[in-house]
């Protein structure tokens, strides 16, 4: 299947009322790229190592249509058929009708191009690889372990598929967790993860040998995403417990993960994240007990150093691989 797709250059003033009045030539569903601020509802929805860093917002924006498109290039809207030319040029005139009355539209130049169908949530595929964790060969469902050529083996083989939640390990801030879960790991250990996305580092901790993990997330994703990896590792999946919901300000949540109840607590999320949830995370604590935070770029492991100390653990090492850092800290025996 391909589909034509109109882009408009414009304003983000004028997204709305073109994306209305476009809706009359048959077109729906606008993809809006511009630079305008998230909000902190659409930061929380993000599951991602680091934000990307945003560009200034110049008040500039892009809207694209896709309409579906016919063998022999007409293009099929719900009502008839037209040509990309046609459509073209009713978008020009809804454009030029606009100023007439208003200066937001902005350039207002539309480009027309084609686009091929493209299955976007398994395309990623081609470019993850089985990958080594130091002694742990980690390998996506769809490839057969590679030995290397020196005949090195693996001590543990870990599979797993991100799906549609974050995590594949490959990145460095999860590593640096795995290195300091298996310093602290023992067969009584009860983890928590805190926003575990694909459950990596949870099953990672129960195939080294925890005794239990309970892992919290944010998005809905995260649900069949850890349930497939633990299937595709062979791990009990009542050794594992998911829960939705923010441990930092909701009480049902917080009651629900427990208190003073782990041995260890990781977080690899962004600093902005582990600030608010470092007092959250140390309730949940056993006296004794250790937490690992990652997802801490250059600059920032030492503002999470002190929200620990703030909280009343005592930090016991930074860890660093390229630019980025894991930060561990205990919580006093007594």
């Amino acid at each position: 299947m391909k589909w034509m797709r109109f882009r408009i250059r414009t304003t983000t003033a004028a997204e709305d009322i073109i994306i209305s009045e476009l809706s009359d030539l048959g077109l729906e569903g606008a993809q809006i790229e511009d630079h305008v601020p998230l909000t902190a509802a659409e930061k929380e929805q993000m599951f991602v190592d680091i934000c990307p860093e945003a560009q200034p917002d110049d008040g500039s924006a892009v809207l694209s249509f896709f309409v579906e498109e016919n063998e022999d290039g007409t293009l099929k809207l719900e009502d008839r058929v037209t040509t990309p030319d046609e459509m073209k040029a009713g978008i020009l005139a809804v454009l030029d009708r606009l100023r007439t009355y208003s200066d937001i539209v902005g350039p207002g130049t539309v480009s027309v191009d084609e686009t091929a169908d493209v299955d976007w949530i398994n395309n990623w595929k081609q470019y993850f690889h089985q990958f080594w964790i130091d002694d742990i060969l980690a390998i996506p469902s769809w490839e057969t372990p590679q030995i290397p050529a020196d005949g090195r083996q693996p001590s543990l083989l870990f599979h797993i598929d991100p799906g549609t939640a974050f995590g594949t390990g490959m990145h460095e801030t999860t590593q640096l967790c795995i290195r300091q879960i298996r310093r602290f790991l023992t067969p009584e250990t009860q983890l928590l993860d805190v926003g575990t996305g694909s459950g990596i580092l949870g099953i990672l901790a129960l195939m080294l040998g925890a005794a239990h993990v309970v892992g919290t997330d944010l998005d809905p994703c995260a649900l069949p995403a850890v349930k497939d990896n633990l299937k595709a590792n062979g791990v009990d999946p009542s050794r594992f417990t998911m829960l939705l919901g923010n441990l930092v300000d909701d009480p049902v949540v917080q009651d629900r993960v427990g208190y003073e109840k782990y041995d260890i607590v990781v977080a690899n999320i962004l600093p902005n994240v582990l600030l608010p949830l470092t007092p959250a995370a140390v309730r949940c604590m056993k006296p004794g007990a250790v937490y690992i935070t990652s997802g801490i770029i250059d600059g920032y492991q030492d503002s999470v150093a002190d929200a620990m100390r703030k909280a009343g653990l005592a930090v016991t090492d930074i860890t660093d691989q390229g630019e980025w850092h894991a930060v561990t800290g205990r919580k006093p025996l007594h």
